[in-house]
C-alpha cells in the first residue's frame, strides 16, 4: 500500500516541483503565519514554509490549483515557489502553525494590555491549577502542550526557554546538537515558564534564585513521559531547561547502547560480583546514568534490594528504592549511603562520587559485601584511580573495593535510510587510532542527510566505551606514586581498549563516522 509521502513524491516528479517535506524545525513558524490567514490557507489547503526578501515557498499537493497565487503575489508583493508536499502534513501543520502563531499572538496582547499588573499570566497560571481556568489564559496552556508534544516527537533530549530582551528563544537539542524551533516575544516567554513551573509544582513567584521541578505528561499514543525541570536568573529573565527522559531507556539492552559483544561481557562479570566498586566516567551528558539504570534493572530480581541515593532521581523506577539528594535539609550524598546502610541494601547505586566522606562511605559499603556503583567526572578510566587518590582515598582501599572503571562517550549514529559509502582518509584514520596502526577499513559511511532525519545525517546516539578490570597485575601498580602513563599502558596490556579505537570499531562497522568520534574522544596520551 502506497504511503501519502510516496504519493507525494510521484506527484512532484510528474509536474516537475521539488518534493518537501515539512520539518517543522527549520521553519519560522511566525514569519510563515504572518502571510496569510488561516481561513485562507485551509481553502485552498497550501502553507506557507518560508519567506525571504524575493520569494515565498508555498507547499501545497494540489498543483493544479492556481487561483491564490495572484491574490498573494499583489498583498505581499514578492514571486511564489511552489513544492509538493503530502496533504495529511499540510493538514497537520497548517493547524498546528496556526493554532501556535494565534496564542503566541493573543498572549502578547494579553501581556500589553496589562502592562501595569506584571504578575497578570502568573496568577491566571494560578487559577487554572485551582480548576478556575480562565478562558483568557488558554492560549498559554496551548503553547505548553504543543511544546511538550512537539519535543517528544521531534526525539529531543532537552527544551531550552531562553528570554532574550525582545524575543526569547525556544531550542530543542536532538542527538546532542541544538536546533532553533520558534522565538515568541518575551512578555510570552515569561507566561509560559510560570505555567510550566506550575506543571513542575514549583515556586512562580520566586525568579531570583534557581530552582529544580518534574512533571510528567503523556503522549498522543498515551506514553508516559518525565522531565526535569531546572531554572536560572539570566540578565533578561528567567531561563528554563527541560530534560526529557526517553521511558525507552530501561527496556534497552546493553547492545543497544552500544556495547560490543566483548564490552557486554566484560561489563557482565563486572556487575555480577557479589561486592566492589564499579565507577563509570565520563562528563555531563556522555550517559553515564542510563548504563547505571539499565545495569540495575538487569539486578533488580525479586530476592534483591537495589537502593539509590541521587542527585536528583532521573528517572522513577518501580524496582528500585530511590532516595533524593536534599542540600537544604542537609541531605547529601554520604548521609543518603549511611541511610541506606541501614536499610538492608543488597545493591547500592550513588549518583556520583564528590568528596572524601562519600568515597569513604561507599568503601565501607563495599568491605561490607555490598555491590556499589556510582560515576566520577575524568577524561577517561584509568584517572579514576588519580581522581580518588586526590580526594585522599589511600590506594590500599583503592586496590581492595575496586572492581572495574568504565569511561564512556556518545556519538551520533549515521542515518540508516540515506548514509553513503565514502573513501578512507589516511590522515584522518591515522589521526583516530594513533597511536596504534590498525587495519584501515575497505570502507566506510558518511552522512548524506535526507526526510527521515531532518537532513542531518544523523539518526539517535551509541555508546562507545573504554573499560577495564582491576585484576591482581594491575592492583599492585596502584600505590602514593602512581607512574599515570605506565599505569595506562599496563591496562590496554590489560586489554583495555580506549575510547577513540572503540569508536574506530564503529566507524568500519558503518555506525558513525571519523569525524564523530574525534568531536567526542579524547586523544590517547599514552
Amino acid at each position: 500500500m502506497l504511503s501519502m509521502d510516496s504519493l507525494a513524491t510521484w506527484l512532484a516528479d510528474k509536474v516537475e516541483l521539488p518534493f518537501y517535506r515539512i520539518d517543522p524545525l527549520k521553519i519560522e513558524v511566525g514569519k510563515v503565519t504572518a502571510v496569510m490567514s488561516y481561513a485562507y490557507a485551509s481553502r485552498f489547503n497550501i502553507l506557507p514554509i518560508s519567506v525571504d526578501e524575493k520569494y515565498i515557498t508555498i507547499a501545497t499537493a494540489e498543483p493544479f490549483v492556481k487561483e491564490w497565487e495572484h491574490e498573494l503575489s499583489r498583498i505581499n508583493h514578492r514571486e511564489f515557489k511552489r513544492v509538493i508536499s503530502s496533504p495529511d502534513d499540510i493538514s497537520r501543520y497548517l493547524l498546528e502553525f496556526f493554532t501556535v502563531s494565534r496564542s503566541v499572538s493573543r498572549a502578547e496582547t494579553e501581556s500589553q494590555g496589562n502592562k501595569n499588573e506584571i504578575g497578570n499570566l502568573e496568577s491566571l497560571m494560578e487559577l487554572g491549577r485551582a480548576g478556575k481556568l480562565d478562558a483568557n489564559d488558554q492560549h498559554v496552556v496551548n503553547i505548553v502542550d504543543w511544546l511538550l508534544q512537539y519535543a517528544y516527537e521531534q526525539r529531543a533530549s532537552d527544551i531550552h526557554l531562553e528570554p532574550r530582551r525582545e524575543q526569547g528563544n525556544v531550542r530543542f537539542r536532538i542527538d546532542g546538537v541544538m536546533h532553533q524551533v520558534y522565538q515568541v516575544p518575551s512578555a510570552v516567554m515569561a507566561a509560559v515558564s510560570s505555567r510550566i513551573k506550575i506543571l513542575g509544582r514549583m515556586d512562580v513567584a520566586e525568579k531570583r534564585r534557581p530552582q529544580d521541578g518534574r512533571l510528567k505528561t503523556r503522549t498522543p499514543e498515551g506514553v508516559e513521559v518525565e522531565l526535569r525541570l531546572s531554572t536560572m536568573p539570566t540578565a533578561f529573565g528567567e531561563k528554563l531547561v527541560m530534560r526529557i527522559f526517553d521511558p525507552e531507556v530501561l527496556v534497552k539492552n546493553f547492545r543497544e547502547l552500544g556495547f560490543s559483544q566483548s564490552d557486554d561481557e566484560r561489563w557482565q562479570s563486572m556487575i555480577a560480583k557479589p561486592n566492589g566498586i564499579i565507577l563509570v566516567t565520563g562528563p555531563t551528558g556522555s550517559g553515564k546514568t542510563t548504563t547505571l539504570y539499565t545495569s540495575l534493572k538487569q539486578l533488580a530480581k525479586p530476592e534483591v534490594n537495589v537502593c539509590t541515593v541521587e542527585d536528583p532521581i532521573e528517572l522513577v523506577e518501580s524496582s528500585f528504592n530511590q532516595m533524593q539528594v536534599q542540600q537544604n535539609i542537609g541531605l547529601d550524598f554520604s548521609r543518603g549511603v549511611r541511610t541506606l546502610m541501614r536499610q538492608d541494601p543488597d545493591i547500592i547505586m550513588i549518583g556520583e562520587i564528590r568528596d572524601r566522606e562519600t568515597a569513604d562511605i561507599a568503601i565501607q559499603a563495599a568491605l561490607t559485601g555490598h555491590l556499589v556503583v556510582s560515576t566520577l567526572h575524568t577524561n577517561d578510566a584509568p584517572s579514576a584511580v588519580t581522581r580518588l587518590m586526590e580526594i585522599g582515598v589511600p590506594a590500599y582501599l583503592i586496590q581492595s573495593t575496586i572492581l572495574g572503571v568504565m569511561a564512556q562517550r556518545l556519538v551520533r549514529t549515521l542515518c540508516p535510510h540515506c548514509k553513503a559509502e565514502t573513501e578512507v582518509d589516511d590522515l584522518s584514520w591515522k589521526a583516530l587510532v594513533k597511536p596504534w596502526k590498525p587495519a584501515k577499513p575497505v570502507r566506510i559511511f558518511k552522512p548524506v542527510g535526507c526526510l527521515e532525519c531532518r537532513n542531518t545525517g544523523f539518526m539517535g546516539r551509541m555508546g562507545v566505551y573504554e573499560m577495564f578490570t582491576f585484576s591482581d597485575n594491575i592492583k599492585h601498580l596502584i600505590n602514593e606514586n602512581i607512574n599515570m602513563v605506565e599505569f595506562k599502558k599496563f591496562a590496554m596490556k590489560e586489554g583495555m581498549r580506549p575510547l577513540r579505537l572503540s569508536g574506530a570499531q564503529k566507524v568500519a562497522a558503518g555506525l558513525t563516522t571519523i569525524e564523530e568520534v574525534l568531536r567526542v574522544a579524547p586523544p590517547v596520551e599514552y
